[in-house]
């Protein structure tokens, strides 16, 4: 691999220990995946921020970076984490977790990463360009700025995506080369358009060609649309990036001539729907995987407004971001009365499965990681018609 005299002075430790381990990793894995050289990148977005995911060695690690005085050199976000921060108790929280949780916030901070805890940091103060190299560990977020934005990130993994961070590069393969993002697949799409559909068809695309680049037909997906489509196929296959014609900034420039064409329809949509559906009763109703929109937070307050709940012993809870819901006071007053709206964590990374067994939820995404991270069994259905149980 061809380093600069710069870069081989970081490796070489001219820059200090904690950036010569990052370059490290970063170049070993760079070797891994072939690629010829390093690259500039303008942000990071790290995942590896809920202790439930990550335990006392991710803690451990964690520390050891802060002590050898890194400082990570580009905007940097995290994900979600494992609880809200002021308001744990209401999720069953231990105190030994949450305590453990703040520590692990506060670390990041010490290195510079700006603590916001969202998997949607592009809906916030994270915002790439289209053209933009950036090293980005949350699958549901990278594929949209891949897709949606046409910034440029492969699928990093957390320690990689902090080393990225820590010395503003990434190894220069993958997505990050123009020839790799071309189309393999054409997908003729058959829904009734809502974002349940989309995260319907995330999840039936990602079922039926596991990784590959979709090149879609007959959607417009919105903001949302595409965001909870990113996040169903990223969960139920390996897609990092997509095409829809004439809506994505690169579908334009690929020949799709000769490529393969699947269909995506009612029969489809129906295996995925039912392959989520595992539960015909829920203790948890929890939306906002990925977190809720301001536009979504809007449409669930519209639609619980006026409404009583009438079944308590069934939770609650709205996951959205620390900055949309600080800028929907009106839209959280109305929720509240249902169920909190929590800050920075999901049901996805919190640990539930300590005092529910069969969660509630809108999101394929959560769908798919619900079983397998949290032990649920799961309800996955259009919000609506997840509130009939309750109001």
């Amino acid at each position: 691999m061809y380093l600069t005299r710069d870069e081989e002075g970081v490796l070489a430790g001219e820059e200090g220990e904690s950036s010569r381990k990052a370059m490290e990793l970063v170049v070993a894995l760079g070797k891994i995946y072939g690629a010829e050289d390093l690259i500039d990148i303008t942000s990071a977005h790290l995942s590896g921020a809920s202790y439930k995911t990550i335990g006392d060695g991710g803690l451990k690690y964690l520390e050891d970076v802060v002590k050898g005085g890194a400082r990570v050199s580009v905007p940097s976000t995290l994900n979600p984490i494992g609880m809200d921060r002021d308001r744990w108790k209401e999720m069953h929280i231990s105190p030994a977790f949450a305590e453990k949780q703040l520590k692990i916030i506060e670390l990041y901070k010490k290195i510079g990463v700006a603590a916001t805890c969202s998997c949607t940091p592009y809906l916030g103060d994270n915002v790439p360009s289209m053209g933009d190299h950036v090293a980005w560990a949350e699958s549901s977020a990278l594929s949209f700025v891949n897709s949606y934005i046409g910034a440029r990130t492969n699928r990093e993994g957390g320690p990689g995506a902090l080393a990225s961070a820590i010395i503003g590069k990434t190894a220069n393969y993958g997505l990050h080369i123009m020839e790799n993002r071309k189309p393999s697949v054409i997908v003729d799409a058959d829904i009734d358009g809502s974002v349940f559909s989309y995260s319907m068809l995330g999840q039936a695309v990602g079922m039926a060609i596991g990784g590959g680049i979709p090149y879609f037909r007959n959607i417009a997906p919105t903001v949302d649309d595409a965001k909870t489509m990113s996040a169903a196929m990223a969960a139920s296959g390996s897609v990092a990036m997509y095409h829809v014609e004439d809506v994505t900034p690169e579908a334009g420039n690929y020949d799709i001539s000769g490529l393969e064409v699947i269909h995506i329809g009612e029969k489809e949509l129906k295996e995925a729907y039912d392959k989520l559906n595992t539960a015909d009763d829920v203790q948890l109703i929890a939306l906002g995987c990925p977190h809720l929109s301001r536009k979504e937070m809007k449409d669930i307050a519209a639609f619980l407004k006026g409404k009583k709940k009438k079944n308590k012993d069934i939770e609650i809870w709205f996951c959205t971001s620390s900055k949309v819901r600080e800028e929907c006071a009106e839209e959280v007053k109305i929720m509240e009365e249902f169920g909190p709206v929590l800050a920075d964590t999901c049901m996805v990374v919190a640990p539930i499965e300590g005092v529910f067994k069969r969660t509630g939820t809108n999101s394929a995404k959560a769908g798919n990681y619900l079983p397998t991270l949290c032990s649920q069994e799961v309800a996955c259905m259009d919000i609506s018609k997840l509130m009939e149980v309750v109001i």
